[in-house]
């Protein structure tokens, strides 16, 4: 039932395989194995994809609901609450990853040995269900067939480097970035669409969104070009913090900062937020409360 259900998530027999961890031949004979006891067509296999049947649309549902209360009574059986064992698969960007993530990692590993992480590190859209991830973290919630979180808000920050004030001058209005100075630019990696700067104070807000001298598309190299003195940069506060702190970078328009960024955690129905999951959340919720 797992296999099968695996597969049709994954949409291909390899896929399945690959994300199980087991041979393709094994996914296909339990697959197989389970029509046979069934004595129903669960799935239409063609050279490139698998076609779920109706029938298989409708045990796979079921399968699945029964799946996850099963596997909530194991974890409870086993006092699994204390000590939550297994795989947990996570996705998220590359500066959550190494800004905050991994940084923490060691002491939830201390706390939960038996759980295993496989972190991926990536600024594009997973399909959680098709490649079977447990979570993702995420800036936004925008996938209404998931369920979201929000576990947490991080600042942003405005800087440029000492060197570039000197040669450029001050920043003393967020429009003096209009004109008068250089902006290092963010694009997303997922749509190319470069991040506007934003600025509020008060009621009043003011986005600028002229076109960057330079653009990069990954954070830490949106950060190195700032050290290096290309340019101003509005990035996530704690990917700058320890540059600023020892005075390679320089805060400028601290009396506009821009409203905080959200960071949701997104998952599957179908994980049902189990223990696994749901002490990792708690996790990330306690450590993003720390980073703000």
């Amino acid at each position: 039932m797992k296999v099968f259900a695996r597969v049709v998530e994954a949409g291909t027999f390899t896929r399945a395989a690959d994300s199980l961890q087991m041979p393709k031949a094994t996914v296909t004979k339990l697959v197989q194995s389970l029509e046979a006891h069934l004595q129903v067509k669960l799935l239409l296999r063609t050279t490139r994809r698998v076609t779920v049947t109706p029938d298989g649309a409708a045990y796979y549902e079921r399968t699945s609901r029964l799946m996850s209360e099963l596997s909530e009574l194991d974890a409870t059986l086993r006092g699994a609450q204390a000590s939550p064992r297994g795989r947990l698969r996570i996705d998220t960007g590359g500066a959550i990853a190494s800004g905050i993530l991994l940084p923490a990692l060691p002491e939830f590993r201390a706390r939960y040995p038996d759980l295993h992480i496989d972190l991926g590190v990536t600024d594009r859209i997973v399909d959680l269900i098709g490649e079977n991830v447990d979570c993702a973290l995420r800036g936004v919630a925008e996938d209404s067939t998931l369920i979201s979180r929000k576990v947490g808000t991080v600042g942003w920050t405005t800087c440029a480097s000492p060197g570039y004030l000197r040669r450029r001058g001050k920043v003393e209005h967020p429009r003096d970035l209009e004109a008068k100075h250089a902006i290092v630019g963010y694009a997303s990696a997922r749509t190319s669409r470069t991040q506007s700067l934003v600025f509020t104070r008060g009621e009043e807000t003011v986005t600028i969104e002229r076109r960057p001298e330079v653009t990069v598309n990954e954070n830490t190299a949106h950060v190195a070009a700032a050290l290096a003195g290309l340019g101003v940069v509005q990035t996530l506060d704690f990917t700058v913090r320890p540059h600023i702190t020892r005075r390679a970078l320089v805060r400028v328009l601290g009396d506009w900062p821009r409203a905080p960024q959200p960071i949701y955690v997104v998952y599957p129905p179908s994980k049902h937020l189990s223990t696994k999951l749901r002490v990792f959340v708690d996790w990330v919720a306690a450590l993003l409360a720390k980073v703000r």
